[in-house]
């Protein structure tokens, strides 16, 4: 049987001093910032802006906002100019002209939010996370009704070894399935 030590605590400044240690041991230090390692916007529809010259599609859930930015050609090539027979998924890069954004607010985040022409005060962006490379695939489909005189297209968005970061942490996703963009013609 291991000998066990008992602390004496004959000198009053050593109980001090130990009430201290112990007490500075269960403390803990809360500097106020948010740390994310992952999202889940699995059972939210995607949005765009209703907008012919906007080229953004996004996610919003509470006081979190998924925004894929794309330049107008990519976009296009995505959503627009699909023909009628798509087999192969197209892919674009994450880069500063298609981008991908997490956003936590400080209130709940609409649609109205994001697709203001004048940005609204409130609420406001409390800590954002951009994508720092990867790359967007889009698979499209056609969704065949010949009762209708409009095709439909289903777009599945995939994010693939994308990675985001702030000034503070960063999380990675080797393949994040955004979800389905129904577009009809």
């Amino acid at each position: 049987m291991l000998p066990i030590k008992v602390i004496s605590f004959k000198n009053p400044m050593k109980k001090i001093v130990y009430l201290f240690v112990l007490l500075l041991s269960f403390s803990s230090c809360d500097d106020g910032e948010l740390t994310l390692e992952s999202f889940n916007f699995e059972d939210v529809d995607i949005q765009d802006c209703d907008d012919e010259n906007s080229y953004l599609i996004f996610k919003t859930k509470k006081d979190e906002l998924l925004l894929v930015s794309l330049s107008k050609e990519n976009y296009e090539a995505a959503f627009n100019n699909v023909p009628e027979s798509v087999t192969t998924p197209r892919e674009y890069p994450i880069n500063s002209t298609n981008q991908v954004i997490y956003r936590k607010y400080t209130g709940t985040v609409s649609k109205t939010t994001v697709c203001s022409v004048i940005p609204v005060s409130s609420p406001t962006v409390s800590k954002e996370w951009g994508a720092t490379g990867g790359t967007i695939r889009v698979q499209t489909t056609v969704i065949p009704d010949p009762s209708v005189s409009f095709v439909r297209y289903n777009h599945n968005i995939t994010f693939l070894n994308v990675n985001f970061a702030s000034t503070d942490n960063s999380f990675s996703f080797e393949s994040y399935l955004y979800g389905d963009y129904e577009i009809r013609e």
